[in-house]
């Protein structure tokens, strides 16, 4: 048989492992957003917690859908549509739901940002990157400066083969900051630093002018696909710690 938990503890272990504590003000209801059975066998990983992810999770027989994006956003207001369906399919189901937003994309050693650092084969050095008054993002430095193009063929590798798109305006590559899906808003930071490029997911119409001004390079990897590091990383420590089997559910947009 494989390992089993009880959900109690895994929700416990997750909530101090990602430290939620420290993010009381996201706009993410963080933490068990949806009570399913009472024991955890098996544990699907995923970005969004959509209908295809949770529909996934049920045909894989898992007891919990750990997700980046829940379903909770600045308090539930009415459970109708597409929010009645996916609950629904979660209750009929009897799989938990969790989700980690902000705390996922600033953990210093899971989250999105230190992770992309990591995979990239920088020495991560501080975070970076302010959204609503603290850092979310991490920057590094590479081992041995590169050009923009080798730099942007490595972040398309590393964050699966996606669509990259780079706005160029500096010179080589060694001195980066992640601040991954909408980060683009951080970007500002980068002005008054060495930072010369910043790696992002959705393309920014005023980021690309103020990497014009700031001559610096920007990096668009895709919002999904540089969330995708997070969730890998939780689901690898789950299976270490527990020894509870983990699934990635894959379920790319494109952007």
């Amino acid at each position: 048989m494989p390992d089993c938990e009880p959900l109690q503890r895994m929700v416990g272990w997750l909530d101090e492992t990602l430290a939620l504590r420290d993010f009381a003000d996201d706009s993410s209801a963080n933490g068990l957003q949806f009570e399913g059975r009472a024991s955890v066998r098996k544990i699907a990983i995923a970005v969004d917690a959509c209908r295809y992810s949770i529909e996934k999770a049920a045909e894989l027989g898992a007891d919990m859908l750990f997700v980046h994006h829940g379903l909770i956003w600045g308090g539930l207001k009415s459970i109708t549509g597409a929010m009645k369906e996916k609950i629904a399919l979660l209750a009929r189901n009897d799989i938990s739901l969790y989700a980690c937003h902000l705390p996922l994309d600033a953990h210093p050693e899971l989250g999105n940002n230190a992770e992309i650092l990591k995979a990239l084969g920088a020495e991560i050095s501080e975070p970076f990157g302010s959204y609503h008054g603290r850092k979310i993002g991490f920057r590094g430095v590479l081992p041995s400066a590169m050009a923009v193009a080798d730099f942007a063929a490595r972040v398309k590798s590393v964050s699966g083969g996606g669509d990259v798109s780079v706005v160029s305006f500096g010179g080589e590559v060694k001195n980066i900051a992640a601040v991954s899906g909408g980060g683009a808003s951080c970007f500002g930071d980068v002005e008054r630093s060495d930072i010369d490029t910043f790696v992002t997911g959705e393309p920014s119409h005023v980021a690309y002018l103020q990497a014009e001004e700031f001559r610096k390079n920007i990096v668009f990897a895709g919002h999904y696909a540089t969330e995708t590091f997070g969730v890998r990383a939780v689901g690898r420590r789950i299976f270490e710690h527990f020894g509870i089997e983990t699934v990635f559910v894959e379920h790319p947009t494109g952007m």
